[in-house]
């Protein structure tokens, strides 16, 4: 409620004007003044606490207004002439945030420091990632006197399981003397956070706000209606409260749709074609009228028409998002006046004046210039930073009316819509297909209502077959969204610690961690679903009881075949892919092969090798004078060549007389060797694709057991085993849960300490420290280990040791460290490329070496297994760095573009890591920045906001 609302009661008018005259000479009261408009109540609390000298924590939704804080941090730095450090988790959101506060304090106060952009780095206020301010913070860099305030936007990102760790131990590591300005999505758990603050930090006051300036209101799109979600009249604009009342009611409507177009129920499509076919008539598949999923074109023009553009549609896949804009530009469709092409088209060229003419095809350059031009574009992380940036820009003002987004558009960058759209409500995370949590929900549809602009804002979720609207209710109503810390202490992180602060103040900081807390915290919670787990064990136990024998000891044995199976096949699926990708490598020109799948079929001639593609895909001229190009999907196991045939010299694929002439001297050595009149099989040898993968014999031999075991069991003849099986998987899948309870139950208390001390055990091992005066001493090899950072930072500096980087060249330095960067998001299981040098080979072999040692001795200490040196990115980090064209450097590739650029940053950063590790041989710090400067170039060499 503002301060100045005229239904204040007397007394509480009397008591503002107060607070008001209080505030007239403080640092708050000239902040409001500089402000165009009034601030919020919470963001009034948050500031106060600050100016009081106390850190704060400010919990509120997306687009509530809680960066004010930030900015009031900021300010206050200046007016005390001291520093303020703003960080974020992206770049794009740091990129963002630096024009912001340049536009707004002046250019020449204001630097940006992202790892790979430098700008400003000694202005009074500095935006950075957090990554940045963490390797500040152990290197003592003399950026850190007079530091003021930390601002850490989107501090909930310290649940991230890959980078999360970073935020706790910035929190950590800062001086005390430092306010700490933590602003956060809103959490359910904002309180335990804010404790553990207070507790690391010193007195912090936690400010949580529920409310939404923007109310939000919640719809299905079923075929082109938009449904209310809910019965009545509600939005999440209130508090939490209000959320419980009768208006979390589904529509009616929703539900009556819901159960006639269910899959199985009496009304459901598949019940309509069994009755119509059962009296004689026609059967009728198509679902009721107005359920039928609609295409995006039509979804689109659907939003304009009820007035719901601009929009966002969160789609979880970055080929999805291509493929939506090009549908909708496929339909014709325009959201954009004359004038405002003419502006986009503008701001596009401007924006890649700088690309290389030969990069805008294999980029995809007109394609996306044009879904521009229409107010249609796509957003993920396989774009080119400058697209991305262009569409941020854009969409911001207004230019732009949908963007089809993955998730990460959902972390801070600042592009609100009036309305959020999901096309579905699972997702893939790299292992299978899970449902997204309510936490995620509210994160996505957050985007939707812009303070300023629109009264309320709109989340659509898509209809689909077997949607379940109570569901989709639950999602939208809930706001459980706990913080869950990720921190586990690393290689660099413990080298660092030991350093500044020795082994046992080390172990004392790390048990401050958040996750310590939360573990200590978590014990008494863990310990009751023990309980609770256990009585529901015994009531299974009952269920599957078995008169003829031990059912439990069967349920085992069941599961330990199932488990084995499941492996096997596993492993052979990986095999043969192997097989598949090492005999479409081994294909070379002039080779006739046979094809039988659904694309291509009968003989065709191989026209090139693709013998180094991490996944090969060879042309093919087919006997009907086509050309292809072929992968595993046109196999079913190993191809091998039937025989060769002679490509001349001047042989051109594009030329028709040529194609006719190589097929028809395919044709007559096929009629010749009798494949033709069925003298010869053309199939290939089909023991090849059934081939046994390594290892699975002894499987096999243990399946073989394990059913004989099965079959003499007693209650294998029980005529209702199948029943009580059913409860014995139930059974052992309480009971793994319940045993995983319980090992953490037994290993939180100082869990953090002890992992310390297991890396300890193995930094000794190899040499990093040792044993001198009564202490652990670092040494050199511990001292370079400092200066890298990353998740193969230990095998990094191995690899170094080894002198794996020692005689390399620049070209093959770049290739190399993709090796020790890359991390690809799927297992290949691809045999290793042709290495592109003897000498690149030789420091393959040598880090392979190294990270067998190491995951060797990592599983003896208990500790997570590093991840493997990963060859994919060789070849087109060495072509880039030869000189090489980017289509020439994708060639073969399944990387975009955009992904391309990323890692070339990601190699960029590890080789200046390298170039300033204390001790290293001069050559290969010469030679790293050599590398640098080869592989900044062209697409690559775009640096955000340098000018």
């Amino acid at each position: 409620m503002p301060e100045n609302d005229e239904s204040l009661s007397p007394a509480e008018k009397y008591q503002a004007a107060k607070e008001r005259n209080r505030e007239g000479k403080t640092m708050l009261a000239a902040f409001r003044q500089s402000q165009t408009f009034e601030l919020d109540p919470f963001q009034v609390e948050a500031c106060r606490a600050l100016e009081s000298g106390r850190g704060v924590l400010l919990a509120a939704p997306t687009g509530a207004g809680k960066t004010i804080l930030g900015e009031f941090a900021v300010f206050s730095a200046l007016e005390r002439g001291q520093k303020a450090f703003y960080t974020t988790p992206i770049k794009a959101l740091s990129n963002q945030k630096f024009a912001e506060l340049g536009e707004k304090y002046g250019s020449s106060n204001v630097g940006l420091l992202t790892g790979d952009t430098s700008i400003n780095p000694h202005a009074p206020v500095v935006v950075m990632t957090t990554e940045v301010l963490r390797n500040m913070l152990y290197a003592g860099s003399d950026a850190l006197q007079d530091l003021g305030y930390v601002v850490m936007d989107e501090v909930h990102y310290l649940a991230d399981r890959f980078r999360g760790a970073v935020w706790e131990e910035v929190i950590i590591h800062l001086p005390r003397s430092v306010r700490l300005v933590s602003l956060s999505a809103t959490v359910s758990n904002a309180e335990e956070f804010g404790a553990w603050l207070s507790t690391v930090r010193g007195d912090t006051a936690v400010v949580v706000s529920e409310h939404r300036p923007v109310p939000l209101w919640q719809h299905v799109m079923a075929g082109r209606q938009v449904l209310d979600l809910f019965a009545g009249e509600r939005s999440d604009a209130g508090p939490e409260e209000d959320r419980d009342s009768p208006s979390t009611e589904v529509n009616p409507e929703l539900l009556k749709m819901a159960r006639t177009n269910s899959p199985r129920g009496p009304h459901s499509v598949r019940s309509r074609r069994r009755r119509d076919r059962a009296q004689g008539g026609r059967p009728e598949s198509r679902p009721a009228p107005g359920m039928q999923r609609v295409s995006r074109p039509a979804m689109v023009r659907s939003l304009e028409s009820a007035q719901l553009l601009p929009a966002i549609v969160f789609i979880f896949s970055r080929a999805a998002c291509d493929a939506a804009v090009q549908q909708c530009a496929a339909a014709d469709l325009w959201l954009t006046s004359e004038r405002e092409r003419r502006i986009i088209a503008s701001r596009v060229d401007e924006a890649s004046r700088d690309i290389p003419g030969e990069d805008l095809d294999v980029l995809g350059f007109w394609a996306w210039r044009d879904g521009l031009i229409r107010g249609i574009a796509s957003h993920h992380a396989g774009l080119l930073p400058t697209f991305k940036e262009t569409v941020e820009k854009l969409f911001a003002e207004g230019l732009i009316r949908v963007v089809f987004a993955t998730e990460t558009l959902a972390l801070g960058v600042n592009m609100p819509a009036r309305s959020v759209v999901l096309e579905k409500l699972d997702k893939f995370n790299g292992e299978g297909r899970v449902n997204i949590t309510a936490g995620e929900y509210t994160q996505l549809t957050g985007r939707a209502g812009r303070r300023g602009i629109d009264v309320e804002g709109h989340a659509v979720v898509l209809w689909h077959e077997g949607m379940d609207p109570a569901a989709v209710a639950g999602l939208a109503s809930k706001r459980t969204y706990p913080l869950n810390s990720s921190f586990r202490p690393g290689y660099n992180m413990s080298i660092n610690l030991l350093a500044q602060f020795g082994r046992q103040r080390s172990r004392e900081i790390l048990e401050s961690s958040f996750a310590q807390f939360q573990a200590d915290r978590s014990v008494v919670e863990l310990a009751r679903q023990v309980r609770s787990r256990e009585e529901s064990l015994a009531g299974y136990a009952e269920a599957m009881a078995c008169h003829l024998g031990d059912f439990e000891e069967y349920a085992r044995m069941r599961k330990q075949l199932s488990d084995l199976e499941g492996r096997a096949a596993k492993e052979n699926r990986k095999a043969a892919r192997g097989w598949m990708v090492s005999s479409l490598s081994r294909l070379m020109p002039g080779d006739v092969i046979h094809l039988d799948s659904e694309r291509v079929q009968g003989f065709a001639v191989v026209l090139n090798a693709d013998g180094h593609a991490h996944e090969p895909r060879p042309a093919v001229l087919t006997n009907d004078h086509q050309l292809r190009r072929i992968g595993l999907a046109d196999l079913e196991g190993p191809i091998e060549p039937l025989f060769h045939v002679k490509i001349g010299k001047s042989f051109n694929a594009k030329t028709p007389k040529d194609r006719r002439a190589l097929a028809s001297a395919m044709r007559h050595e096929l009629h010749k060797r009798g494949f033709l009149d069925g003298r010869a099989t053309p199939g290939n040898d089909s023991r090849n694709g059934r081939r046994t993968a390594p290892g699975r014999r002894d499987a096999d031999a243990r399946i073989t057991e394990l059913r004989k075991q099965m079959g003499a069991h007693p209650c294998h003849g029980c005529h209702d085993r199948e029943n009580h099986a059913r409860w014995g998987e139930r059974w052992w899948q309480l009971r793994e849960e319940t045993d995983g309870l319980l090992t953490r139950i037994q290993t939180r208390t100082n869990t953090i300490a002890k992992t310390f001390d297991r890396l300890c055990g193995l930094l000794g091992e190899f040499g990093y420290l040792e044993e001198g005066g009564g202490r652990l001493q670092i040494t050199s090899a511990g001292r370079s280990l400092r200066r890298i950072y990353g998740e193969r930072d230990l095998l990094i500096s191995q690899a170094l040791r080894e002198g794996a980087f020692s005689d390399l060249d620049a070209s093959e330095m770049a290739a190399f460290a993709s090796v020790l960067v890359f991390q690809s998001k799927r297992d290949d299981g691809g045999v290793p490329p042709r290495m592109p040098t003897i000498s690149l080979e030789t420091a393959v072999e040598t880090v392979v070496k190294e990270w067998e040692r190491l995951s060797e001795a990592e599983g003896r200490h208990r500790l997570p297994i590093t991840a493997e040196p990963e060859l994919q990115l060789i070849w087109p980090m060495y072509k880039w760095a030869k000189g090489k064209r980017l289509q020439e450097v994708l060639s073969g590739s399944e990387m975009a573009a955009g992904d391309f650029v990323r890692w070339v940053r990601q190699v960029i950063d590890l080789l200046d890591q390298l170039a300033s590790v204390p001790d290293l041989d001069p050559r290969v710090k010469r030679i790293c920045r050599e590398a640098i400067e080869r592989i900044r170039r062209g697409v690559a060499a775009y640096t955000p906001l340098a000018d």
